[in-house]
């Protein structure tokens, strides 16, 4: 286990986000999640909540790194990583019940997250969910010190990461068909967001 590729922002993150996704999961089927990284929260939230197909997917670079702790859990739910480019391949059919991110928005490219939300508007299902998790700035303000150094270690590290506005995003998600459901506080300064797809 211990040899396993491992995340301590998703180790820390993993009991909050979870206390909110089985009661925002408790009518879905299917969900996909985008960048899985580590794969611990999908390990995590299969086991947690059964009733679930959980598919997790993952940069074609990064996929090695998603699959040795998904292999290992053997959950029945918890279906073999798939490769995604967000930008380039073919997203699972059919649609997922539930699209679920955490800390990808502020690591990719702005065209990136574009791409993320028309696709998801152009096909969702109707009801179906995206929910984001992770550090948002409001009315263009940092909502903690802490936001505003993070964002600039990230802006060192690439010019084309950086802390999302808020009002962006949700302008991309509405402009795609979504409604936002809840924002939601969490754990050091991060938010969760939950749109719901209505196509009128």
């Amino acid at each position: 286990m211990s040899d396993l590729p491992f995340s301590q922002a998703a180790e820390n993150n993993c009991v909050p986000i979870l206390e909110e996704l089985k009661r925002l999961f408790s009518g879905a089927g299917t969900v996909l999640e985008l960048g899985a990284g580590t794969g611990q929260h999908a390990s995590a939230f299969a086991a947690a909540m059964p009733h679930l197909q959980w598919q997790p997917s993952e940069h074609p670079e990064s996929l090695a790194m998603l699959r040795p702790r998904c292999e290992l859990s053997k959950l029945d739910n918890l279906l073999v990583p798939v490769t995604l480019d967000i930008c380039e391949n073919a997203w699972p059919a059919p649609w997922p019940d539930a699209v679920y991110t955490a800390n990808t928005l502020h690591i990719v490219a702005k065209d990136v997250v574009q791409t993320l939300f028309s696709t998801c508007g152009s096909s969702a299902s109707q009801g179906s969910l995206l929910i984001v998790y992770g550090p948002f700035n409001y009315a263009g303000r940092y909502t903690s010190d802490s936001n505003a150094n993070f964002d600039l270690w990230l802006k060192e590290m690439n010019a084309e990461s950086a802390i999302r506005d808020f009002e962006w995003v949700d302008s991309l998600a509405c402009a795609g068909g979504y409604v936002l459901q809840e924002d939601i506080p969490m754990p050091a300064n991060n938010r969760l967001l939950v749109w719901r797809m209505d196509r009128g």
